[in-house]
C-alpha cells in the first residue's frame, strides 16, 4: 500500500509550489500548497512559511465553486518540513470531499472549517504546534525575462513566448530558432510558469550568438514586447480544448491591440495591466488572479473580472456577468477613465478596483460620456 497515500489516490488533484520571498512568479497564492523558503541574515535555512488552500476552478452559475487564494498557516522549520507536507496531504486525503467532484480540491476543505481549524486538523496528523508565520519582504511579480547573471559566471536568459505557442508564421520563426540552439548550444530550457521559455548556464561568450539567432528568426528583443503581452497569458481554448466555450489563445492578441488602443488615447500609455484570458471558468490561465480578465461564459462573450493585485496575491471580482466580445472598449472606457480620474499616487489599476469596488465602478460608467464618441 502507498504509504501516503493509502489504497485509494487524493480527492482531486494536489499542486505545489516552491519560491523564495518576494518572488511570486510561479502564483504561489494559487496552489494548494505554497512553500516560501527562510534563511537567516547569513542565508541559511531555517525553515519554511506555508500556505495552504488555493485554487482557480470554478463553474459559471453555481455558487458553490469558487477561485480562492491561499491563507497563510504558519512557518515550519528546516527538519519538519516533510512531515508538515504529509500531514496536509493526510488532512485532504481523510478530509476533502469525495462525494462531489465540484467540491473535492483543498480549498473547499480550508474553505469549510476556516484556516485556525485547518491548521488544528494538520497538527492532529504533525503531531506538533505550527509556528507563526514568518514577517517576509513584500511579494513582486517576476517574469525574468531577459539576460540575468545565474551566479555561477554564466548566464540565463528568459524568452518571452505570446501564450507558450511555439511556431513557425512568416518571419517569426520560433520553432526553428529553438532547434538551432538546441542543435548549437545544447541549452537546458525550463518552461516558465507564464509559457515562456528560460535558457540557463549560457556561457557569457555565446551571448551574441544566441542574440544573433533571434534576429535571425523573427524574435523581437525584450524591449520591443509590449507590457501588456509580456504580462498576458491566455488558455489554448478553442479548437484545442473540449471544456472551451470560446476563444481564448487566438483572440488575445487582438484583445491587447485594442486595449493598448483605448490606454493611448486616453492616456495611460505608460500603466502596464496584468490581463489574462480564459475559454471558460476552469481558469487554466489563472485570471481570477489577474487585474483585469475575461473569462469565456458563451460564443463571443466573456465574464469581466476585475480586482486582482499586479503581484498575485488576491483574487479578483466578478464584475460583468456577460460582454460580448465586441463591447470591449465601451467596456473599458470608463473603468480606465475613473482610473484615470480618482487614482492614487502610483495605485496600479488592480489595486484601484480592488479598493473602490465593482458597486462605485457601476455607477461611473452609468453616467460616463464618452469623450471619443
Amino acid at each position: 500500500v502507498e504509504p501516503i497515500y493509502g489504497d485509494r489516490y487524493l480527492p482531486r488533484k494536489f499542486k505545489i509550489g516552491v519560491t523564495v520571498p518576494g518572488d511570486n512568479s510561479l502564483d504561489i497564492y494559487t496552489n494548494d500548497i505554497g512553500v516560501i523558503v527562510i534563511t537567516n541574515d547569513a542565508g541559511e535555512l531555517e525553515g519554511f512559511n506555508v500556505m495552504v488552500g488555493g485554487g482557480m476552478g470554478r463553474t459559471h452559475n453555481k455558487e458553490n465553486t469558487f477561485a480562492r487564494a491561499a491563507d497563510h498557516m504558519g512557518f515550519v522549520p528546516k527538519e519538519d518540513i516533510m512531515e508538515c507536507m504529509k500531514a496536509i496531504v493526510a488532512a485532504q486525503r481523510d478530509h476533502g470531499n469525495r462525494d462531489v467532484r465540484a467540491n473535492a480540491r483543498m480549498k473547499y476543505l480550508v474553505h469549510t472549517l476556516g484556516i485556525d481549524n485547518f491548521r488544528t486538523l494538520v497538527e492532529s496528523y504533525f503531531g506538533k504546534k505550527i509556528q507563526p508565520w514568518r514577517p517576509m519582504k513584500e511579494w513582486k511579480y517576476m517574469d525574468w525575462m531577459g539576460w540575468w547573471d545565474q551566479g555561477d559566471g554564466k548566464l540565463f536568459y528568459g524568452l518571452h513566448i505570446d501564450n507558450g505557442r511555439v511556431k513557425d508564421e512568416g518571419d517569426f520563426r520560433l520553432k526553428t530558432a529553438l532547434r538551432v540552439i538546441a542543435d548549437r548550444f545544447n541549452l537546458p530550457m525550463i518552461l516558465s510558469p507564464t509559457q515562456s521559455i528560460i535558457f540557463r548556464d549560457i556561457d557569457p561568450k555565446d551571448k551574441p550568438a544566441l542574440e544573433a539567432i533571434f534576429a535571425e528568426h523573427g524574435i523581437k528583443p525584450l524591449e520591443q514586447v509590449d507590457p501588456l503581452n509580456r504580462l498576458a497569458m491566455a488558455c489554448p481554448a478553442l479548437p484545442l480544448c473540449g471544456l472551451a466555450q470560446t476563444e481564448a489563445e487566438r483572440l488575445i492578441p487582438s484583445y491587447l491591440q485594442r486595449i493598448r488602443a483605448v490606454m493611448d488615447r486616453m492616456g495611460l500609455s505608460d500603466e502596464e495591466i496584468l490581463i489574462r484570458m480564459t475559454g471558460c471558468p476552469n481558469g487554466c490561465a489563472r485570471p481570477y488572479m489577474a487585474e483585469l480578465a475575461f473569462v469565456g461564459d458563451g460564443p463571443k462573450s466573456y465574464q469581466v473580472w476585475l480586482g486582482g493585485s499586479p503581484v498575485l496575491t488576491r483574487t479578483a471580482y466578478p464584475f460583468m456577468a456577460r460582454m460580448p466580445v465586441n463591447d470591449l472598449e465601451k467596456t473599458l472606457e470608463p473603468i480606465f477613465a475613473m482610473y484615470l480620474a480618482q487614482r492614487e499616487e502610483f495605485e496600479a489599476f488592480g489595486d484601484f478596483c480592488h479598493r473602490v469596488g465593482a458597486e462605485a465602478i457601476e455607477k461611473y460608467m452609468g453616467t460616463y460620456e464618452s469623450a471619443f464618441a
